[in-house]
C-alpha cells in the first residue's frame, strides 16, 4: 500500500499486493446480492444459497495475503529509513496519510451526502446505505493501526523472533475458547489485533520464507490446509472465510483462529506459484500489466463502491429495475456477472479520474 524505497521493491510482492485488493474490488462487484430492508440496503451473496460454494474462499478471501505483505513491505521500508537517518514521526505521517487522507475524504462525502439526501428526501434508509459504501475501509483502520505500531513489532522482531508469531497465534487461540467455550462475545474483537498483527508480522519473515528450501512451500501449503479441515469439518467453525447471512459466526468479524490457518496455507500457496509467476513478470507485457494493477489497486479500492452505488442508482433510476435483488441466483443472474462488474467499473473510473487529476494537481503546485 505505502511507496517503498525503489530499491526495496520486488515484482511479484507488488502482484501479490495488488491482485488482493483486485480480489476484494471483483468480489464485491460481481457476487454482493442486495435485499431491501426499511433501514437500507442487507448484502447477502451466493454462499448463502449453495452449499459447497464457501471452498472457493479458502483462496479468494485474500486479506491474510494483504496484510502478509504488507509487513514485509512497511519492514524494508522502515529498514531504509532507518539507514537515512529519518526520525520515526515524520516517516509513519509520510505513510499513514497517503491512506488516510484519501480514505478521510471519502468517508466525509458520503457523510455530507447522505445527512443532505437524508434531509431533503426524508430517506430513512439513506445512513444503512451510507455505513455499506464505506464499511470495506474497516481494514485501513486496522492497516494502519498496525503501521503506528511498525517500530515496535519491528524491535520485538528482531528480540523475539518467531516468538512472536506463537505468542499472537496463542492468543488468537485463547480468545476463541473465551468466546466459542465460555461465551465471553466481548473477547472475539481482541483478535482484530492479534489475528492481523500476526499476518502482519508473519510478513516480517518474508525473505526467510523465499529462501527456504521448496519443500518449506510446500510444507506451509499442507500444514495450513490440513489445519483448516480440521478446523472447520470439526464442526466449531464455518468453512467459509467471509461472513454468511444466517450462519452462527463468521470467520472475520471478529477474526477467528482459522484465519491463522488461512494466512499459512495461502503464504505456502504463494510460494508455491512463485516461479511461474516472476518466470511471466519478466516479460515486458506482464510487468505493464502488473505496474497498471499497482498504479489502479488502491483508488480502485477506495471508491469501488461508490461506483458501485453510482451504477445500482442509475439502474433504478433510468431503467426503472428494482435495486434490490429479491430472487435467488439462477442460471440468468450468473450470466450477468460480467455486467455486474462493468456496470460499477464504467462509475468507478471517472471518480478515479477526478481524484487522480487532483493529487497531481497538489504535486505540481509550488511550495
Amino acid at each position: 500500500m505505502s511507496t517503498t524505497e525503489p530499491a526495496a521493491r520486488e515484482p511479484y510482492v507488488d502482484f501479490l499486493r495488488a491482485v488482493s485488493l483486485l480480489v476484494v474490488v471483483l468480489w464485491h462487484w460481481a457476487f454482493t446480492i442486495l435485499r431491501w430492508a426499511p433501514t437500507g440496503p442487507q448484502p447477502t451473496s451466493p454462499l448463502g444459497f449453495f452449499s459447497g460454494l464457501w471452498i472457493f474462499t479458502w483462496l479468494l478471501q485474500v486479506l491474510p495475503v494483504f496484510f502478509f505483505v504488507g509487513g514485509h513491505v512497511h519492514l524494508v521500508s522502515w529498514e531504509h529509513a532507518q539507514a537515512r537517518g529519518e526520525h520515526v514521526v515524520p516517516y509513519l505521517w509520510r505513510h499513514v496519510k497517503q491512506l488516510l487522507v484519501p480514505a478521510a475524504a471519502l468517508i466525509l462525502t458520503w457523510a455530507v451526502l447522505g445527512f443532505v439526501l437524508g434531509l431533503v428526501f426524508d430517506l430513512q434508509w439513506i445512513r444503512g446505505a451510507v455505513i455499506l459504501i464505506i464499511s470495506p475501509l474497516w481494514f485501513l483502520g486496522v492497516y494502519v493501526a498496525l503501521l503506528l505500531l511498525l517500530p515496535v513489532s519491528a524491535w520485538l522482531h528482531r528480540r523475539f523472533d518467531v516468538l512472536v508469531l506463537v505468542w499472537l497465534g496463542g492468543i488468537a487461540m485463547l480468545v476463541d475458547v473465551l468466546r466459542l467455550r465460555y461465551g465471553y462475545e466481548w473477547a472475539g474483537w481482541v483478535n482484530m489485533a492479534a489475528v492481523w498483527g500476526l499476518a502482519y508480522q508473519a510478513g516480517f519473515f518474508y525473505r526467510r520464507i523465499v529462501d527456504a528450501p521448496r519443500r518449506w512451500d510446500l510444507a506451509l501449503v499442507w500444514g495450513g490446509l490440513f489445519a483448516l479441515m480440521g478446523l472447520v469439518f470439526s464442526g466449531l467453525y464455518p468453512g467459509s472465510m467471509v461472513g454468511v447471512p444466517g450462519e452462527r459466526l463468521s470467520n472475520m468479524a471478529p477474526p477467528t483462529f482459522v484465519i491463522v490457518a488461512l494466512l499459512t496455507f495461502q503464504i505456502g500457496f504463494a510460494e508455491v506459484l512463485r516461479p511461474a509467476v516472476e518466470r511471466r513478470l519478466a516479460r515486458p507485457r506482464w510487468q505493464r500489466a502488473s505496474a497498471l494493477m499497482n498504479r489502479f489497486a488502491l483508488p480502485l479500492f477506495l471508491f469501488h463502491t461508490t461506483g458501485m452505488a453510482m451504477a445500482r442508482a442509475v439502474v433504478y433510476f433510468v431503467f426503472e429495475r428494482q435495486i434490490s435483488d429479491d430472487r435467488p441466483p439462477d442460471l440468468i443472474w450468473w450470466a450477468e456477472r460480467p455486467l455486474a462488474v462493468l456496470g460499477p467499473l464504467l462509475f468507478t473510473i471517472p471518480v478515479i479520474a477526478i481524484f487522480g487529476r487532483h493529487r497531481n494537481r497538489r504535486r505540481v503546485t509550488p511550495k
